[in-house]
C-alpha cells in the first residue's frame, strides 16, 4: 500500500489493559492466588482464541503483485474473485497471486476495480480447487472496543498479523489522488488500532469470530510532519466492499454505486488571484438531479446541502456523504452574476 494523505484525524485510540478473570477480596493469600489463576486461564482462553482465527482466516487472505504495486487480497469464492483495494491493482490488469499456505503463484486479471470507492475485484485465471474462501462479517453490528486482527502481506512480509480494537465507526476520510488512482471520499469505515502498514492494503479486518469485518486501506499521516499516525487506521467496511464485490463478479461492472450523483460534468475555477472559487457546470446530464432542478452549462456551483464548494474535489467529497434521492440545496452563480440556491433531488452515480 502506498502511504496515504489524510484530513487531520483528532481521534485517536489504542488498545487499553484487558482484564480478564480476576476478582478482588478482602481475603489473605488464597484469594489473590484464585484471581491470578482466573487471569492466566482467561489470557490462555485469549491466545488460543487469537491463534485460531489466524489460522482458520490466513488462508483466505492472498498476496498480490503487478509491476509496480504490491498488496493484500481476500478470496471471495471458489471460482478465484478475490476483492482488494483499487489502489493495490493500481494502474494493472494483470496481476500475480500467491497464497499463504504455499509458496506457488497464480496468474490474476482485473474484472472491474470501482475506483470512487478505492475497490477492486481480480481473478485467478486456474485457480487451485481447495481455495479457503472468506467468511464476511455484519459490519453494521461492529461496535467501539471489539477486538480485531489486520492481516495481509505488510512490507512484503507475508501472512502477518496485528492487533487492535475498533477505535470507531462511521467515519469519512479522504484519499488524496496518486500517479494512477484518483482521490476518493470514503464513508461508513472503520477505524482501528490495528497496525496496517505498506502491503496490509486489501487485506482482512478479521474480529475473534473469523468473519471479515472490513479491509484495511489506509493510515493516518501527519500533513505537517509527514510521518504515519500508529493506531490510527481505517478499512472499508465489510457491508461495503461485499455489495460492491457481488456486483462486480455477478455483472462485470458496478450497477448500483450507492453513491450520490448531481448529473453533471464540471471544472474547477480560480479567481484572478487563483484562489477556488467554485465549479463551473461544462455539461448537464438531461433529466439528472441539476437538470431538474434548473442548473444549466456555465452556472457556477458555489454550495452544496449549505457547504461551501470550491472544486470538483469538494463537490465530490461532499456528494459522497449524501444519498440517492435526497434533496439538498444548491448554491449556484448565473451567467449574468446573479445567484440562486435551488433544490434538487439527488441521482445514482452510474459507473462506466
Amino acid at each position: 500500500m502506498r502511504r496515504r494523505l489524510l484530513g487531520a484525524v483528532a481521534i485517536a485510540a489504542g488498545l487499553g489493559t484487558l482484564a480478564l478473570g480476576g476478582c478482588t477480596s478482602s481475603g489473605g493469600s488464597s484469594s489473590s492466588s484464585t484471581a491470578t489463576s482466573g487471569s492466566t486461564a482467561g489470557g490462555a482462553n485469549l491466545q488460543a482464541n487469537y491463534e485460531n482465527v489466524i489460522s482458520t482466516v490466513m488462508p483466505s487472505v492472498v498476496e498480490i503483485t503487478s509491476a509496480n504495486s504490491l498488496g493484500s487480497g481476500i478470496i471471495l469464492d471458489a471460482q478465484g474473485d478475490i476483492v482488494t483495494n483499487n489502489h493495490v491493482v493500481a494502474d494493472a490488469t494483470e496481476y500475480t497471486v500467491t497464497l499463504s499456505t504455499s509458496s506457488k503463484t497464480y496468474d490474476a486479471k482485473l474484472v472491474n476495480r470501482f475506483a470512487q470507492g478505492d475497490l477492486a475485484v481480480i481473478k485467478m485465471t486456474s485457480p487451485p480447487s481447495d481455495l479457503k474462501v472468506a467468511t464476511f462479517a455484519d459490519s453494521s453490528k461492529a461496535v467501539v472496543g471489539q477486538i480485531v486482527l489486520a492481516m495481509g502481506n505488510p512490507i512484503g512480509l507475508s501472512s502477518s498479523a496485528t492487533d487492535g480494537i475498533i477505535s470507531a465507526t462511521g467515519r469519512t476520510v479522504t484519499e488524496p489522488k496518486s500517479a494512477t488512482t484518483p482521490a476518493a471520499t470514503l464513508t461508513d469505515m472503520i477505524q482501528t488500532s490495528a497496525s496496517i502498514n505498506s502491503g496490509n492494503s486489501g487485506g482482512a479486518l478479521v474480529d475473534l469470530s473469523g468473519a471479515v469485518v472490513g479491509i484495511p486501506t489506509l493510515t493516518a499521516v501527519d500533513q505537517t510532519l509527514g510521518g504515519a499516525h500508529p493506531g490510527i487506521g481505517f478499512a472499508i467496511s465489510s457491508d461495503t466492499a461485499k455489495r460492491i464485490a457481488d456486483q462486480i463478479v455477478k455483472n462485470g461492472k458496478v450497477t448500483d454505486s450507492g453513491l450520490a450523483s448531481l448529473g453533471i460534468t464540471g471544472r474547477s475555477l480560480v479567481d484572478a488571484n487563483s484562489k477556488p472559487v467554485g465549479v463551473g457546470v461544462v455539461e448537464v446530464t438531461s433529466g439528472g438531479a441539476a437538470a431538474n432542478a434548473g442548473i444549466t452549462a456555465g452556472d457556477v456551483i458555489t454550495s452544496l446541502n449549505k457547504v461551501a464548494v470550491t472544486s470538483m474535489d469538494a463537490l465530490s467529497g461532499e456528494l459522497a456523504t449524501l444519498k440517492p434521492g435526497q434533496q439538498v440545496p444548491v448554491g449556484i452563480t448565473k451567467t449574468d452574476g446573479s445567484t440562486a440556491t435551488v433544490n434538487a433531488t439527488l441521482g445514482t452515480l452510474q459507473i462506466s
